[in-house]
């Protein structure tokens, strides 16, 4: 295809400028693409209760705000019917991408319009759960799944779950945002220092599994290992985590950094000598991605996660990896990286390697087009309805 390909994503994950790096990159692919993004304009943060207003820090990229019914619920907010009109006849889109959840009244909404003017519909989703749907949930959900050229799941448990729910098409697991390697780039300098800086960045909640950072580290200091806990980010979790830190006789070696705007991410993180993800399986919750994760590894900071949900796949290591709720896994593999420094140097480049292969902007961009080029031809559409 000599034309370039017109997307129209709509989601509310770029009312954060940040977020729209990955569309300013694809963007940017000379004489590709032409990119539009329909976010809400009257978003709220649930966790903070406050309002979003929709940020424009790329000129590549056309940005179209309108409000929403039920803003801030991710599965429930709807656009004017209106208003999806006349962005689809201002911009004329080649391919629309809805990155909600396939259950989600917006993808709903969206397949109608994508059937109506026969726009090829591709759908990101995050969902790594099975779940009972109300009967409603489910028609909509069936809807969407037939319409939809393409499905990208955001790990390999929502490609299996995309399949139980029966579609049938094209799909391809990749995360919906990459990482911006001209932020989260690695230190010009690497000074050695007497104590190990483990770290951890994310929500202060029980299913982080922030506890068993100070349990392992209990087993490190009775081994006579300097160390210090630095945790960034806030959450419901905060007083009881303090509570454990004292329980496992830790407390004073932990920095309590409070919550970190994702501009200064970078800057926290070089001050790790090793980034932890411990997180832990509930009955409605496993880790989706863990995107902290490939930022760290884009700086060269050696990361470590439990073996919840995705995280095993992004890490690509089994040696980084341990059981949920093992703390002594998990202080076996912090001992080695403290006593073997050789090894911590080449998980580092590992790390830095394996982002630039998979998981920058730029990255996704070109798996992306590639897609798009397969789903606006009359083979592309064939074959997603297979």
């Amino acid at each position: 295809m000599t034309e370039k390909i017109r997307v129209l994503f709509i989601s509310h994950a770029y009312v954060v400028g940040v977020n729209q790096g990955k569309l300013n990159a694809i963007a940017s692919v000379a004489n590709k693409t032409e990119v539009a993004l329909l976010a809400p304009s009257n978003w709220k943060a649930a966790e903070w209760n406050r309002h979003l207003p929709v940020e424009t820090p790329f000129k590549n990229v056309k940005i179209y705000t309108a409000p929403v019914l039920f803003p801030g619920r991710g599965g429930a907010h709807i656009f004017a019917p209106w208003t999806i009109w006349r962005v689809i006849r201002d911009f004329r889109p080649d391919v629309i991408q809805v990155e909600q959840e396939v259950f989600s009244l917006c993808a709903f909404e969206l397949a109608i319009w994508c059937r109506l003017t026969s726009k090829p519909m591709v759908v990101f989703g995050w969902e790594n759960m099975e779940r009972k749907l109300p009967l409603i949930r489910r028609w909509t959900c069936k809807f969407v799944l037939d319409t939809a050229k393409l499905i990208i799941p955001g790990n390999q448990d929502g490609a299996k779950i995309m399949r139980q729910w029966g579609y049938q098409g094209l799909m391809e697991v990749m995360p919906q945002i990459g990482v911006d390697t001209s932020l989260f780039t690695p230190p010009i300098l690497d000074t050695p220092s007497d104590e190990f800086n483990i770290g951890f960045l994310g929500r202060l909640v029980p299913e982080k599994g922030i506890d068993l950072i100070f349990a392992a580290a209990s087993l490190l200091q009775q081994k006579g290992y300097k160390f210090k806990i630095i945790l960034c980010g806030s959450g419901k979790g905060e007083t009881e985590l303090k509570q454990e830190a004292k329980k496992y006789q830790v407390e004073d070696f932990v920095v309590w950094r409070g919550g970190v705007r994702h501009e200064q991410a970078p800057a926290e993180i070089s001050k790790f000598d090793v980034l932890i993800l411990p997180s832990r399986t509930s009955t409605t919750w496993k880790e989706q991605f863990g995107h902290v994760l490939i930022e760290a590894m884009a700086m060269g900071v050696p990361v470590i996660g439990s073996n919840s949900g995705e995280i095993p796949n992004v890490i690509g290591r089994t040696d980084l990896v341990f059981p949920e709720d093992n703390y002594h896994s998990l202080a076996m593999i912090l001992e080695k990286m403290i006593c073997e420094p050789n090894w911590r140097q080449e998980i580092k480049r590992y790390s830095i390697n394996r982002v630039e292969q998979y998981y920058t902007h730029e990255k996704i961009a070109e798996r992306l087009i590639d897609l798009w080029q397969i789903v606006t031809t009359e083979s592309g559409k064939e074959y997603a309805t297979i």
